[in-house]
């Protein structure tokens, strides 16, 4: 069975990391961009974790007490035995946890990401290919134009004309689909003028 992708706002969510070293790491410079509260509990912190200002440190053993209003906590020790502790307190307080390379005890798990502004891609293979995943991103990352983020914010600036002005929900479609080409086609800016036509002739 797969994991559905779900897409959440995690933006000054309270977040977890057990764990100091370089895939601790690798887990928080994935989750910066979307600007959640994470706190980073060890007795060993790697140097390039400690020059991260938006973390907090606990520079310590993990407390049990630790994950209490976690929203999610990534386990990512090298102690099974502490892994798989702090899994089963997490499920028994239906708190979401990802424990590092044992996908048998993650309640969620990172997809590869492509990230340009408002654009988001997540790859999953259910945790069975992490190269085949690492491909298909490259693959993504080479097929996204600089100008995906203008084409993005274009479609939502007249997102709610489209839909005040045009009734059927086919026609917004297509008018939708016109400014879409509009925009990757063009170099120019699409203005006011190009939509309100696009709408007197979807009416």
């Amino acid at each position: 069975m797969g994991y559905f992708p779900f897409y959440i706002d995690i933006e000054n969510k309270k977040c977890l990391v057990v764990g100091g070293g370089i895939v601790a790491l690798r887990k928080v410079l994935k989750l910066l961009p979307f600007k959640p509260k994470i706190t980073i509990v060890a007795d060993e912190i790697c140097d390039e974790l400690n020059k991260i200002e938006e973390v907090k440190i606990l520079n310590r053993k993990f407390k049990d007490t630790d994950i209490d209003n976690a929203f999610m906590v990534i386990s990512a020790t090298d102690d099974n035995e502490l892994n798989t502790h702090i899994f089963e307190l997490c499920k028994s307080k239906n708190i979401l946890v990802n424990t590092v390379d044992d996908k048998e005890k993650c309640g969620f798990i990172f997809p590869a990401l492509v990230k340009k502004n408002s654009v988001t891609v997540g790859i999953s293979t259910s945790g069975k290919s992490p190269l085949y995943c690492k491909f298909l991103r490259e693959k993504i990352e080479k097929s996204l134009d600089d100008n995906c983020d203008e084409t993005v914010e274009t479609l939502d600036k007249y997102r709610m004309l489209v839909k005040s002005e045009i009734k059927s929900e086919e026609s917004r479609k297509k008018a939708f689909e016109r400014i879409l080409e509009i925009c990757i086609d063009n170099s120019e800016e699409v203005d006011e003028k190009q939509v309100l036509k696009i709408i007197e002739e979807l009416k």
